[in-house]
Parts: C-alpha cells; sequence; structure tokens
C-alpha cells in the first residue's frame, strides 16, 4: 500500500495549496462560461461524451449524489472519529450531509418545477412541423406519451456536479491532520483508500461538468445551474457554518488541538 500512501501525500498537499481550495469554485464559473461560448459557436467536435448514453453519464452522472453520499459518509465517519468519538461532535458533521442532501433535494425539485411551469408538450405531425399539444401538462406525462417537452431546463447536471465536486472539497480538508493520527492499519487503509476515490470522483465530476459545457443545454440554464451550485457551497461552509448554530466547519487542526470535542 506504499504507493497509495504516495498518492494520498500528493493529493493532501494539492489541497493544502491556498490557491487551489480559494479559487476551486471559480474553476466551474469559468468552464461554464468558456464552454457554452464554444458550444454556441460549434467549435467543439463531436465525441463519445457529446452523447448522454456515454458510460460515465449514465452510470456515475445520473446518480451522482448517491456515489457522492456512499463514498463521503464512511470517510466522514473514519476521519472525523479520529478527532473525537463524542456523539455530539459526529452528529454535528453527519448533519452536513443532511444539510447538504437537502440542498440537492430542494434544488433539484425546484428545477423540474421550473421547467413544468414554463414549459409545453410539442408533438411532430406528418409534415414535420412540431406543434403543441395541449393534452399533457407535464414533462413526465408528455415525454411518456413519446413527445417533446421543451421549458427553461436549468441544468441539473452543472448544478449537482460542482456542488458534489465543492462539498467533497470541503468534508475531506480533515485528512491533511490526520498522517500522524493514532489509527489502525486497517483503518488507515480503508481511510486511504476511500480518500482517493472521492479524489477519483471529483475528477469524474469536473470533467462531466466540463463535457456538460461544451455539449449540452443553452448558456443560461448552465450557468444558473452552475451558480446554484457554487451558492449552495457559498452559504454553507463560507457563511452559515461560520455561525455557532450550524453543523460547523470540519476540523481544521491536529486532533491534540481539539480538546474541546474530547
Amino acid at each position: 500500500m506504499a504507493a497509495v500512501d504516495v498518492i494520498v501525500d500528493n493529493l493532501v498537499t494539492l489541497w493544502r495549496i491556498p490557491a487551489v481550495r480559494q479559487n476551486f469554485h471559480w474553476i466551474f464559473l469559468l468552464v461554464s462560461g468558456v464552454g457554452s461560448m464554444l458550444k454556441e459557436l460549434e467549435l467543439v467536435p463531436q465525441t463519445y461524451f457529446s452523447s448522454s448514453r456515454n458510460a460515465l453519464n449514465v452510470y456515475f452522472v445520473k446518480v451522482s449524489w448517491g456515489w457522492t453520499l456512499l463514498l463521503l459518509t464512511p470517510f466522514l465517519l473514519l476521519s472525523n472519529s479520529s478527532f473525537s468519538r463524542s456523539a455530539s461532535f459526529l452528529g454535528r458533521r453527519l448533519l452536513s450531509l443532511a444539510v447538504a442532501t437537502t440542498i440537492w433535494y430542494v434544488c433539484t425539485e425546484t428545477f423540474f418545477y421550473i421547467e413544468d411551469a414554463t414549459g409545453s408538450c410539442f408533438e411532430t405531425t406528418t409534415d414535420g412541423v412540431d406543434v403543441i399539444n395541449k393534452e399533457f401538462t407535464s414533462k413526465a406525462s408528455c415525454r411518456r406519451a413519446g413527445f417533446q417537452w421543451h421549458g427553461y431546463d436549468i441544468s441539473g447536471h452543472s448544478f449537482i456536479l460542482a456542488y458534489s465536486a465543492l462539498f467533497i472539497m470541503e468534508e475531506t480538508a480533515p485528512m491533511a491532520f490526520l498522517k500522524t493520527a493514532s489509527l489502525s492499519a486497517m483503518s488507515r487503509m480503508v481511510l486511504n483508500l476511500l480518500y482517493v476515490a472521492l479524489n477519483l470522483i471529483v475528477i469524474v465530476w469536473v470533467w462531466m461538468f466540463a463535457c456538460t459545457s461544451v455539449y449540452f443545454h443553452d448558456p443560461s440554464h448552465k450557468l444558473l445551474g452552475t451558480i446554484c451550485g457554487v451558492l449552495g457551497w457559498y452559504l454553507t461552509y463560507r457563511v452559515w457554518y461560520l455561525k455557532p448554530l450550524s453543523p460547523g466547519l470540519p476540523p481544521q487542526r491536529h486532533p491534540k488541538g481539539l480538546k474541546q470535542h474530547t
């Protein structure tokens, strides 16, 4: 497992660079803007990733929040228990998962509602002309009937991929202080593997965010989705979590320095 240890050390070093953590969110806004421009100018050739049926989209992005929670929940419990086994402390860290899941749910449901409220169902006639079919008043019923729904489709992909990556960045920060923590060999190995897996999933989220930006949606749909993702992260980790009545930030110091949680 020496190779994994080296990878973990390099990743920790990367994320401890202030410029990386402080400017990571700008990457999504920049990629969304530039990618949208490239799409409108039709400068990016069609590739495997220009199809929504690509494997990363079908098996990862479509269930991206599930992957994020699947990997992050055990990492959060294992890493934070190295700082304190206090039920209240671990409960607050788990509460951050509940808050993030609530943000994901509220935003995605709002996006669905907006698309339904602003859209219409279109069917194609034998002459190849698209006409409105008023029989169907929701996207779900329209598509079940084999027709097309056109509404204001805020990009859920842009939202969830940006938000998930920023969420993982914040909640994996304690890894920088666990190198000398008292952990069993098995716990250390599991923690390292989870950390590497979470960084790999961040790479996938960033890549698929870029693919969404250059291949799908209208510019305003992507920009608004991205802004919602960045705001969801900013209002929690840069505003609310600094307040006393909140889940609080992940541990920012070495376990020995956290006496208030012991």
